[in-house]
């Protein structure tokens, strides 16, 4: 049996990926000059996300911070849940220590496009565990601005080779 999320807690896990993403973003940056402009680009796209996402979870009523979120069948709880316990990506994990063996710019952008692609499959299932009311647009905002960034990601990489 999975344990169900109240939204506060998945909101918390939204803010640790985007914090871990502008964390990543930046190391790398630093690692491979040749594409840092558009990484800390980037970085700062996560930290807006990071913003968003506290503040929809600040915006969040006594109640929704209390009751588990509505999933009658259950999926998007286990889901959540694989997610969260790292099966998928480890969001305790410190993203700088995966850049150390990366070793050119292709292979970070190639990273970075899987954790972008990471980061929208938890958000797909956080879109269907949130209620409308609590920010459900703005998650579907938040997955179309993750897949712009594997579009820049992707484009940064074809000019590369």
């Amino acid at each position: 049996m999975s344990m169900p999320f109240n939204a506060d807690e998945v909101f918390e896990m939204a803010e640790q990926i985007e914090r871990n993403g502008g964390k990543f973003y930046r190391a790398a940056a630093k690692k491979f000059p040749v594409v840092g402009k558009v990484l800390l680009e980037l970085a700062s796209m996560e930290d807006e996300h990071l913003k968003t996402f506290a503040d929809m979870r600040a915006e969040l009523s006594d109640t929704e911070v209390e009751e588990l979120v509505f999933d009658p069948d259950g999926q998007a709880q286990m889901y959540l849940r694989v997610m969260a316990d790292g099966h998928v990506f480890d969001t305790k994990a410190d993203p700088v220590e995966k850049l150390a063996d990366k070793d050119t710019p292709e292979e970070v952008l190639k990273m970075a496009i899987g954790l972008e692609k990471d980061s929208i499959a938890f958000y797909a299932g956080l879109k269907e565990a949130v209620p409308g009311k609590a920010g459900k647009d703005k998650v579907e905002n938040i997955i179309k601005e993750e897949m712009g960034h594997i579009v820049i990601l992707n484009q940064k990489l074809q000019d590369l080779v």
